[in-house]
């Protein structure tokens, strides 16, 4: 990763299409180098878990809708696929100088699903607590974030022991690991028991898509 950081703190300083044109054959080879590790990364995920695709993110922004007319990136993600339509929660790797993490979950679940998780836990939250309270879940991620909305949705009682949870809009747990631990040796065995961890909190959460509120399954 030591290229890829190299190259990344460049980029920052010359985020424009001159300089990315100039040094596009440095950029080419750095995703070479990149992709060979998301790759292997993938290959060990499909030991443990049914994993379906693997998606490495395009450098090139999209700035229609932006403040910041800055045309690239500055960070390298990859995201890992599991197998729809029983096994719900996607993985991703986020590798930026300074701001690196290891993380996955559920960024944007429609508005089905939010309503079925949301319902879920107005109903109990004695799973999702103790895979929140288990030891490893801690270490690495310390609790589930993500947007949430100011109040109690519709229908919730604001007032619910779970409200925190139950306004969240994204489910999603991070591992931040600083730029000496991406650029260790170590970093790829990290990255790979951090995914792995999330597996007791993406499969309880598959249950509960694949299911009605009575158990029943919806596949």
């Amino acid at each position: 990763m030591k290229k890829a950081f190299e190259f990344l703190k460049r980029l920052e300083k010359n985020n424009n299409r001159e300089w990315f044109v100039a040094h596009k054959a440095e950029y080419d080879a750095v995703v070479k180098e990149n992709k060979a590790l998301f790759d292997q990364i993938y290959a060990e995920l499909q030991q443990h878990d049914q994993v379906s695709g693997i998606h490495i993110f395009r450098i090139y922004k999209d700035v229609r809708f932006s403040k910041d007319k800055t045309p690239y990136k500055t960070n390298f993600g990859v995201g890992y696929s599991r197998l729809k339509p029983m096994l719900r929660g996607g993985y991703y790797i986020h590798i930026e100088p300074g701001n690196s993490f290891v993380g996955g979950g559920f960024w944007g679940p429609d508005a089905k699903d939010l309503l079925r998780i949301r319902k879920e836990f107005e109903i109990s939250t004695a799973e999702i607590d103790k895979i929140t309270s288990d030891n490893t879940f801690v270490k690495y991620f310390k609790e589930i974030k993500g947007d949430a909305v100011k109040t109690a949705p519709r229908g919730f009682d604001k007032s619910h022991p779970a409200i925190d949870l139950i306004r969240k809009k994204q489910y999603v747990v991070m591992r931040p690991f600083t730029d000496k631990e991406v650029l260790s040796d170590g970093f790829h065995k990290e990255a790979v028991l951090t995914l792995l961890a999330m597996r007791p909190f993406f499969d309880y959460m598959s249950e509960v898509l694949t299911t009605d509120l009575n158990g029943q399954s919806l596949i």
